[in-house]
């Protein structure tokens, strides 16, 4: 089953949708997107580290996303070394978006299923969701960490 998951994964992945007017989002910069919004007011430090990216190339993405104006970074009240980023009305809205344009063709092909078949799809959604959770507490080394979902 792991590698049926792993493999349905993949597919979506590779379908990345184009949003009339914005172009092609990079995969980093849609799941950094995401991250920022589940995370709001996180460090380019934080961001790096919930995604297992590099934080170089977070500070990059985050770049374009400030550049698109999907983000926008501020200065902590606490230690104005320490630079925070928020996602914006237009960020959420083009995630959104984005999202729906994913879910998309995901329900065409659910429609083209079986009844059965369907049936068994939407009776697993929530082990799936607890899957989705579990595999959320695991750090990208596949360590658990002190966060609980």
């Amino acid at each position: 089953m792991a590698d049926v998951l792993r493999e349905l994964g993949w597919t979506v992945h590779r379908r990345s949708p184009e949003r009339a007017g914005v172009g092609p989002i990079p995969t980093t910069e849609l799941v950094l997107l995401k991250q920022v919004i589940d995370a709001p007011g996180s460090t380019v430090g934080e961001l790096a580290q919930a995604l297992g990216l590099r934080q170089p190339n977070v500070s990059a993405a985050i770049r374009v996303l400030a550049g698109r104006g999907f983000v926008v970074k501020e200065t902590s009240p606490k230690d104005r070394r320490i630079t925070l980023v928020r996602s914006t009305a237009l960020g959420r809205s083009e995630h959104e978006a984005i999202a729906d344009s994913w879910a998309g063709p995901i329900q065409e092909a659910l429609e083209g299923l079986s009844a059965d078949h369907q049936a068994a799809i939407e009776q697993a959604t929530e082990a799936l969701a607890a899957l989705h959770e579990r595999l959320q507490a695991l750090d990208p080394g596949g360590a658990q960490t002190g966060a609980s979902v």
